[in-house]
């Protein structure tokens, strides 16, 4: 078998907001979750901004005033209302066009695939099971292993377990908290366009591109990689 064609050999993906389209979900959650608990809800534009972060991380700041207790609270009540919509037979939360093309693309001895998310690992395997993904990566990396985004601590975890250098890595997210996690990595970071941050962002917070559709990820790491020699 041939190489690939880049030299990236570890890819790591965002998952709300990259692979799959949970906005509505996150949203609707979010908002049950603050009207339990007696609290104005936030405005949906302020609730996307937070996707991506640890979950009591983007509670805490989406609270009139920072309050860590009450944060705590607020997580029970999302993750309540959040399972209760997965295990509604009727709820949608589809990938993005492309993603199982791209998965595809990218399975290749030499090429480790990851996850490094905001989600809880229960949350992360419900949503993975329903698409059938989780055999596809190497590993996965939660809000349960450590220090979350944008800290590094996650790709950093990942990459030690595959044996790849930050040189040989890419993180793939749609937030500039997976763009500012792949820098303080060390790694390179693509941008998508389609999720909760919008692309001006990901390229002041330091992405080497952003891609419109995944079918243009391959050839973006064959420039990336021509640059780094």
């Amino acid at each position: 078998m041939t190489a690939p064609p880049f030299s990236h050999r570890f890819i790591v993906f965002d998952v709300d907001g990259t692979l799959v389209d949970s906005q509505h979900t996150v949203v609707h959650c979010m908002g049950l979750a603050f009207a339990g608990d007696g609290l104005p809800v936030p405005e949906p534009a302020a609730i996307r901004g937070t996707i991506g972060l640890k979950l009591e991380v983007a509670i805490n700041s989406l609270l009139p005033e920072p309050d860590e207790a009450r944060a705590w609270q607020l997580v029970e009540g999302y993750r309540r209302a959040f399972f209760t919509l997965l295990d509604d037979p009727k709820h949608e939360e589809p990938l993005f066009p492309g993603t199982l093309e791209l998965l595809d693309a990218l399975d290749h001895p030499e090429v480790f695939l990851g996850i490094a998310t905001g989600k809880n690992r229960r949350g992360l395997r419900r949503v993975l099971e329903r698409h059938r993904l989780e055999p596809r990566f190497h590993n996965l990396k939660t809000a349960d292993d450590g220090p979350g985004k944008p800290h590094p601590h996650l790709l950093e975890t990942a990459m030690a377990e595959v044996g790849a250098e930050p040189g040989q890595t890419v993180m793939i997210g749609d937030t500039t908290f997976d763009v500012e996690m792949a820098r303080a990595a060390g790694c390179a970071a693509v941008g998508v366009s389609w999720g909760n941050h919008a692309p001006e962002q990901l390229l002041r917070a330091g992405a080497d591109c952003v891609i419109d559709h995944f079918s243009e990820l391959e050839q973006q790491l064959v420039r990336m990689s021509g640059e780094r020699v």
